[in-house]
C-alpha cells in the first residue's frame, strides 16, 4: 500500500543454460529506495521477497539500446571473452541491468554483471 517509485537499475538474474540461452528460471529484482531501506513495508503478495545484497564485486560491460534477452546473452559472451577463462566468477548466473524508463528513446544503459568469486 506504499508507492515507492521505480528505482535503478531494474535488475534480472539469469540462469544461462548450456547454449548461453537463458533458462525459464530468472529473477526480476528492484532497489528499494534509501528512505525505505531500513524497515521496508511488507508485500502483500507472497510471490514478493524482500532480500538484502551483499555487497559484491562484479565484472561488467555497458551497452546501448532497448535491451532484450538475446542482446543480454550477446553481452555476456562478450564480456566472458573480455574476462578470460583465468577470471574467477559465479558461473551459474549473471546479472542482466536496465537503468532506463521504457519511454525512453535514446542514450538508454544496460549492463551485464558477472560477479566476481
Amino acid at each position: 500500500g506504499v508507492g515507492m517509485g521505480m528505482t535503478a537499475p531494474v535488475s534480472i538474474t539469469a540462469f544461462p543454460a548450456e547454449d548461453g540461452s537463458f533458462q525459464q528460471k530468472v529473477k526480476v529484482s528492484l532497489r528499494i529506495p534509501s528512505q525505505f531501506q531500513d524497515n521496508p513495508p511488507c508485500p502483500t503478495d507472497e510471490s514478493i521477497k524482500i532480500e538484502e545484497r551483499q555487497g559484491m564485486t562484479i565484472y561488467s560491460m555497458q551497452f546501448g539500446g532497448y535491451a532484450k534477452e538475446a542482446d543480454y546473452v550477446n553481452y555476456a559472451a562478450k564480456l566472458k571473452a573480455a574476462v578470460g577463462s583465468d577470471a574467477a566468477y559465479r558461473k551459474d548466473f549473471y546479472l542482466c541491468n536496465g537503468y532506463d524508463p521504457p519511454m525512453k528513446p535514446y542514450g538508454r544503459r544496460n549492463e551485464i554483471w558477472f560477479v566476481k568469486e
